[in-house]
């Protein structure tokens, strides 16, 4: 298994991330990484979003696990490996949360090619989350 973590701490109300998260085709005004976005129903476990990078072509994820308000969990397979991420909001004191996102790639060779495929999926998360709060707090 291949993994990788990245959080953010910030004032911004979870109600108002937890908005943009569930609003998944208007990813893209805080993802620089998402052109279009495409969700096959309401934001609910089950249900696929049709993800397009610029330029590049569409991801399909299933939304595996949500927790209303708190927790959404994406999965992505491409071939034998899943790669499962996992967005949270933690309440870590009076007007403050922490974003959280998780990835894990497992299958086989998961740690040889998470290792190589994951860093690069992963490499904007820091500015992305940025973005995400940044939004979230106006």
């Amino acid at each position: 298994m291949w993994e990788y973590e990245h959080s953010i701490e910030t004032g911004a109300a979870p109600e108002a991330v937890w908005r943009l998260w569930s609003d998944a085709e208007n990813w893209g005004s805080w993802n620089a990484e998402i052109a279009k976005t495409e969700i096959d129903g309401p934001f609910a476990t089950g249900s696929r979003i049709t993800m397009t990078p610029p330029g590049d072509d569409p991801i399909e994820l299933r939304i595996a696990e949500v927790t209303e308000g708190e927790r959404f969990v994406d999965e992505a397979r491409f071939g034998d490996l899943l790669l499962r991420t996992d967005h949270r909001i933690d309440r870590i004191g009076e007007g403050r949360i922490r974003v959280v996102y998780r990835m894990t790639v497992t299958g086989p060779d998961a740690d040889a090619i998470g290792s190589r495929i994951g860093p690069g999926i992963t490499v904007d998360w820091p500015d992305t989350m940025a973005s995400l709060v940044a939004l979230a707090q106006r």
